[in-house]
């Protein structure tokens, strides 16, 4: 027995050794460092490295495949002169090159980089990648031949759809991405050498590119990569099994982001970078923080988070903008990490940003008591005269569960008065619209709004100011809060589906829906008010797929704000959904998941439902799963993205929002909530009973009386 095992593992071996001696050699001008080198290399391939591109040439036996991989991109592109041409054609050689400066007596035009434009595939080249196929290789920056060549493979385009290229590319400018110049000469215009990098997307297509690259390259019928390089990834695999702390894991994680992108405004470099690139807010955006420069305490608030734009060296942009909604629900984020952990700084983050909040967000106006817009918080830092009702809520929301855990009554009086200035902003039907001007305001008085008809069917902009009274009238027992959300939710609840105004889709009215209909059972629980709560929650839960996250979904395209991109032209001019059409499988962190988690953990704590509790441990574990790693690219380490395509298991979607899109991240709605949501689920309560725990009765009354009862302004 011991000599037949011993002659199975050496026939193994040598089976083994002659499978990688088989990898063919291929003679390579390049850096061997490189994703793709690197790639070729486990693979088995065999790279003889030359330093010219006359060596790799004439290295090269006939007949065999080369690769003239560029080291200078961006900056200075390969040069093949009318000599290499003629070589390549006397061998019989097969030559990829990429990023081409000249190709015989053609000169090769650099174009500016990339915007929104995404890779199409302009012919089936493999089963993964059929034509019409999307990818994105971000704001690559382009060598353009003067002549259009004859036969290309993949177009740089600005083009509408999910992950096909929808309306085609009829009348639409196209951009030749990798063409094949001559029978021995393929040309990749941009650099793919290093595609894990450049963070080049969808994976499994990158892939399938060079699958169909080196089928040419090798004169073969088809060739199968085994393995991948990739830099960000989620943090599981879809059927890893979780150990029993991975969402305490999570939340660390989580919390650590904020540093790891250092958000957390540093005096040290707030004028340079924070007051530099948030300008006058129509476009805040600007390069990454480099990595050297210190974190703030919290003090001078936390920045938005990322961009979904990407550099063509996989830097990703900031969004420098200064928003209260963030301070409020990032504070949540740091008290509930702080509690859960431990750690002191952490808290002391939640207490200055709460601090930060309510100085820079309640001045001027907002802090006079004869202003009708007297305890609102400004949006943002260069728009304080617009008060969105969502935001606010947000605040609020965020700021009463961090006081809460941090048991400071330090903002009791602030978080009172601003709940009391949307709900005098709030009409008689329980609705208050999508925003409010300080200048209308100023001009018409609280009362005005406060006595109007107004009946506004839309989740997103109304559901969370519902929870926020709900909460004072339990304070309070003031029962027009109580009768002002009823009469909001009764006629919400009376007109869905066809009457609901919709964002980006229709889920995320459904997901911001359930928090309200959570807490009005909390309050009244009622035979009705049950129905609603169920009925509601079942409708989300229909979209909840086998992994826990929840399924876009388009609504009555009459009733949208942003729905199905119509064009080409149209893509990327406005705010837009992840997906082209319904059954796109993509699960939105910004607009629908993330507060799903708060209103579907609601409603379980509420109801107790087996079948609620289940969906929500489902959509901790699916969040746990996706949340990104990333060890080059340490400023992603630790947050979500928007999008995450559950059925290729990446993060992948239309890209379409303008600024939104999806590799965006944003310290507040997506990473507070998800945070925060599971510090309750590891602490077994839920934010109702933590928001039950501060008593501001006293405060509440006198603030209700000063600001509606006898308020003459």
């Amino acid at each position: 027995m011991r000599k037949i095992s011993l002659i199975s593992i050496f026939c193994t071996c040598i089976f083994l050794m002659s499978c990688s001696a088989g990898k063919e050699k291929i003679v390579c001008l390049g850096n061997s460092q490189s994703d793709l080198a690197q790639l070729l290399e486990g693979e088995g391939y065999r790279l003889q490295y030359c330093t010219s591109v006359q060596e790799a040439l004439e290295e090269a036996p006939e007949q065999s495949g080369v690769l003239l991989l560029n080291t200078t991109y961006p900056e200075q592109g390969t040069v093949l002169s009318t000599d290499d041409l003629v070589k390549m054609k006397a061998k019989s050689l097969r030559v990829l090159v990429e990023f081409p400066q000249q190709l015989g007596e053609n000169v090769c035009v650099k174009t500016d980089t990339m915007e929104l434009e995404r890779i199409v595939a302009c012919d089936s080249l493999t089963p993964q990648l059929p034509k019409m196929a999307l990818m994105a290789f971000h704001r690559c920056v382009v060598k353009e031949m003067k002549e259009t060549p004859d036969s290309t493979y993949l177009v740089a385009a600005k083009v509408a759809g999910f992950d096909m290229a929808v309306y085609g590319l009829t009348n639409t400018p196209t951009l030749p991405l990798l063409y094949q110049e001559n029978e021995n000469l393929m040309v990749a215009a941009t650099s793919i050498s290093n595609f894990a990098v450049c963070r080049y997307m969808a994976e499994h297509r990158v892939q399938s590119m060079f699958e169909y690259i080196l089928s040419w390259l090798l004169q073969k019928d088809s060739v199968k990569i085994s393995s991948w390089i990739s830099y960000v990834k989620p943090a599981y695999s879809e059927d890893a099994k979780l150990s029993s702390d991975a969402g305490k894991q999570s939340i660390a994680k989580g919390i650590e982001w904020y540093y790891n992108g250092h958000f957390l405004v540093h005096p040290s470099w707030k004028k340079e970078w924070a007051d530099k690139y948030m300008g006058d807010g129509l476009k805040p955006v600007g390069p990454e923080l480099p990595a050297d420069l210190p974190d703030g305490d919290g003090s001078l608030g936390v920045l938005e988070g990322h961009m979904s734009g990407i550099y063509h060296d996989g830097k990703q942009q900031y969004r420098y903008w200064m928003r209260d909604d963030v301070q409020g629900e990032s504070s949540y984020a740091f008290a509930a990490a702080g509690d859960l952990l431990a750690k002191d700084d952490y808290l002391k983050v939640s207490s200055n940003l709460l601090d930060y909040s309510f100085r820079e967000y309640r001045d001027s106006v907002r802090n006079n008591p004869k202003s009708p817009s007297y305890g609102l918080l400004g949006w943002a830092y260069t728009h304080k005269g617009t008060y969105y009702g969502d935001d606010n809520a947000r605040s609020i929301l965020g700021s009463l569960a961090a006081s809460a855990i941090m048991n400071n009554t330090s903002w009791d009086k602030q978080i009172v008065e601003c709940i009391v200035g949307n709900f005098r902003t709030t009409g008689k039907n329980g609705f208050r619209g999508g925003n409010l001007l300080d200048t209308d305001l100023q001009k018409k008085g609280w009362r005005e709004y406060f006595d109007s008809d107004l009946v506004n069917l839309h989740p997103h902009f109304e559901s969370w100011n519902w929870a926020c009274y709900l909460w004072l009238y339990t304070q309070t027992k003031y029962q027009p809060l109580l009768d002002r959300v009823k009469k909001g939710v009764t006629l919400m609840m009376k007109g869905y589906p066809n009457d609901w105004n919709w964002t980006n889709g229709i889920q995320q009215e459904r997901a911001r829906m359930i928090l309200p209909l959570a807490w009005l059972y909390r309050v009244e629980p009622t035979e009705q008010h049950k129905q609603w709560l169920e009925f509601m929650t079942e409708e989300l839960l229909k979209n909840q797929v086998a992994c826990g996250g929840i399924r876009e979904e388009l609504g009555n395209e009459a009733k949208s704000m942003f729905g199905c991109t119509p064009s080409n032209d149209a893509y990327g001019r406005t705010e837009a959904s992840l997906i082209f059409k319904n059954g796109d499988p993509v699960a939105d962190m910004l607009y629908t998941t993330n507060f799903a988690f708060v209103g579907l953990y609601e409603v379980a704590m509420a109801t107790q439902n087996p079948v609620y509790l289940k969906a929500v441990n489902r959509m901790r574990d699916f969040l746990v799963r996706i949340q990104v790693r990333s060890d080059k690219f340490k400023n992603v380490d630790g947050a979500w993205f928007r999008a995450f395509n559950y059925q290729d298991w990446n993060y992948w979607a239309s890209n379409a929002d303008a600024g939104w899109g999806v590799w965006s991240t944003l310290t507040g709605w997506i990473q507070s909530w998800i945070i925060g949501t599971q510090y309750l689920m590891e602490k077994n309560t839920s934010l109702w009973d933590l928001a039950a725990k501060k008593d501001v009765s006293a405060i509440a009354g006198s603030v209700i009386e000063e600001m509606i009862t006898n308020n003459k302004y």
